[in-house]
C-alpha cells in the first residue's frame, strides 16, 4: 500500500483527495479541496470515485488504509495519508469547514 505524510500531501498538485469520514466529522473541518465519500457507503459509491491515481484521508490514517486496501483489490491506484486530518491541523495547515 502506498502511503504519504500530510507534508507531501499540502505539496501535491492535481491529485483528487477523497475523505472517507462521515459527514459530520468531514463537516467540522477537512483538508481544502478534499470530496466527502464516508467509509459506511463507500461500496455504493464506488462509480464516483476518480478514473485516475488519487489520495485517501480521515482522521488518523487507519480507516483511510482499510479503504485503500480494498480499493487497490478493485483496481484503483490509491494512496493512503498517514496520520489523517488530525496530522493536517495539528500541522497547522488550512482546513475548510
Amino acid at each position: 500500500m502506498k502511503s504519504i505524510s500530510v507534508q507531501q500531501l499540502r505539496d501535491r498538485e492535481g491529485v483528487p483527495l477523497i475523505d472517507v469520514r462521515e459527514v459530520d466529522e468531514f463537516v467540522g473541518g477537512h483538508v481544502p479541496g478534499a470530496v466527502n465519500i464516508p467509509m459506511s457507503t463507500i461500496g455504493e459509491r464506488l462509480d464516483e470515485l476518480p478514473d485516475v491515481a488519487f489520495d485517501v484521508i480521515c482522521q488518523a490514517g487507519g480507516r483511510s488504509a482499510r479503504v485503500v486496501q480494498a480499493l487497490e483489490a478493485h483496481g484503483h491506484d490509491a494512496t493512503n495519508v498517514d496520520g489523517g486530518t488530525g496530522e493536517w491541523i495539528a500541522a497547522g495547515y488550512p482546513v475548510e469547514r
